[in-house]
């Protein structure tokens, strides 16, 4: 592994970390603010609504400042939003910090995505399903972390504050072997607001669709062993570790298959996988089954966002425009899907909910034609203008 390949990877982890510390303390935040339901759900409702907000902008970052610059920067804002949330003394400063830690979570990603892509170009070589794989093993690791702490009694605002001095240390030593940045006076500019192009919106239907189903799964996993499987709390807890975990495996996994059968296969039998999980979830009534049905669900939807990024990296005027057109769709797919699912359920029925996110998750099959990997251009003889490569997008 090449130094820039170990430095991105590192990022990864880091930014997996964050996410995964946080997770586990949400209780002792609102336990201490004293929150209801309601507040804390408006509360975990404002870093999807910063990231949202943001996230166009981080290409035009990157090309100010610099694609390695703007990594090594945006990792340290991100890790260092990590001690804000358990440092608020009121509701409306916790909302206030979770739109900023959401911020930065959001433009974060996009750069480290933006220059994975970079990273990939340098090596010839797909590296990103396993790049995406470190980022949800940082988070299980990180997460561990964070349940011994929780059961130590650990006040939140000394663990997430030196968890976030670690994390510092980390992304900054991981950012001095990143890809020095490029000084090309004749690249574009990106827009001020990288909105989809015709391109990357159909990549963008793709990583909606994986994402969707992976949101809902994840947030909805226990609750729907425990109410139509009658699963006892450990067993539904263990569904959401199981999907993490398959997903987490099946990202490692995934530049080798990348390698051998091109992402548009990859993402076409993940699809077809995903499916099955889904189906078996619907068609389950006890917890095995349902348990297997959202492993499915994991390993198939796991390839599909590092991919979808991959390929928008390629498909916009800079890479990190093209990153940020399609983080732009999947972080809406995120924010919507566990509210679909709850509706969905509420009107109808849990195996409906699912039977929903199982017809979602099926245009990944017809839609994976997007994500083949773009032509190179073609020299064309003096005095005539190359001609920009047109991606195929036939299912």
């Amino acid at each position: 592994m090449s130094r820039p390949h170990r430095a991105i990877a590192a990022v990864f982890a880091v930014h997996g970390a964050v996410a995964g510390t946080l997770a586990t303390r949400i209780p002792w935040i609102q336990d201490h603010l004293g929150l209801g339901a309601t507040l804390l759900g408006l509360a975990l409702l404002c870093p999807s609504i910063g990231a949202f907000a943001t996230m166009p902008t981080a290409s035009r970052i990157a090309h100010r400042i610099g694609e390695r610059t703007a990594t090594r920067a945006l990792i340290a804002f991100w890790a260092a939003a990590l001690a804000l949330p358990a440092l608020s003394p009121a509701p409306g400063f916790l909302f206030a910090a979770m739109l900023v830690y959401g911020m930065a979570a959001g433009m974060s990603d996009v750069v480290m995505n933006g220059h994975a892509v970079s990273v990939e170009r340098h090596l010839k070589r797909p590296i990103m399903s396993g790049l995406h794989g470190l980022w949800a093993v940082g988070s299980l690791a990180a997460g561990g972390v964070g349940i011994l702490a929780a059961h130590a009694g650990v006040d939140a605002r000394v663990h997430l504050g030196v968890v976030a001095l670690v994390l510092l240390a980390a992304g900054a030593a991981a950012g001095r072997g990143l890809l020095p940045d490029r000084t090309d006076a004749d690249a574009p500019a990106p827009r001020r607001f990288a909105l989809p192009n015709r391109a990357i919106a159909a990549i963008g239907v793709v990583g909606f669709c994986a994402t969707f189903a992976e949101g809902a799964s994840a947030d909805w996993s226990a609750v729907y062993l425990t109410k139509v499987a009658d699963a006892g709390p450990g067993l539904a807890a263990a569904s959401y570790t199981i999907f993490m975990a398959c997903m987490a495996a099946t990202r490692l996994a995934g530049d080798r298959l990348v390698r051998r059968f091109g992402p548009a296969t990859v993402v076409r039998c993940g699809g077809g996988v995903a499916v099955l999980g889904g189906v078996l979830v619907v068609a389950a009534r006890s917890a095995v089954p349902g348990i297997a049905g959202f492993a499915l669900l994991g390993a198939g939807v796991a390839t599909v966002v590092p991919l979808v990024f991959a390929a928008a990296g390629s498909a916009g005027n800079t890479p990190g425009e093209g990153v940020a057109g399609v983080a732009t769709i999947t972080y809406l797919s995120g924010l919507t899907a566990p509210a679909v699912t709850g509706w969905a359920a509420g009107a109808l029925s849990y195996p409906a909910a699912f039977a929903l996110i199982t017809c979602i998750v099926a245009p990944t099959l017809l839609f994976a034609g997007a994500l083949r990997p773009r032509p190179a251009p073609v020299a064309a003889p003096a005095g005539r203008p190359v001609e920009p490569p047109v991606r195929e997008l036939r299912p």
